[in-house]
């Protein structure tokens, strides 16, 4: 599965197979995105990256990767994880993986509702 950002100055290669596929409502990922940022993840060392990402640390817990040109938020990694997130959105082509949950559910816009059935944690 191939992914790159807006632009084309970041290109990834994800080797293994995800897992996870979420769609997060946190406020970080609602701003960085402009909605809802969908992902999912796969040990780091399976995503091959091309391309210089600006990591941004807007916690203690983990850092985003995005681009430093177009400003794609294209990966979260834990800081004390061996995981990384990937944009769903970001993938070239299909991604044949479905959506599981949606997560910090607590913190989504007032201006949307979750009505597909999904998992939803706070």
């Amino acid at each position: 599965m191939k992914g790159s950002c807006a632009c084309g100055t970041i290109a990834f290669t994800v080797s293994g197979e995800p897992i996870g596929a979420s769609c997060c409502h946190c406020s970080q990922c609602r701003k960085m995105s402009g909605h809802v940022w969908s992902s999912a993840y796969l040990p780091a060392t399976q995503i091959e990256i091309t391309g210089p990402v600006k990591w941004v640390s807007l916690s203690a817990q983990a850092k985003r990767g995005i681009c430093p040109e177009c400003g794609a938020f294209l990966f979260w990694k834990a800081h004390d994880e061996e995981t990384m997130s990937f944009a769903l959105g970001a993938i070239d082509g299909d991604t044949g993986l479905t959506l599981e949950k949606h997560i910090f559910t607590a913190m989504k816009g007032d201006y949307y509702a979750l009505s597909d059935g999904l998992p939803q944690k706070d």
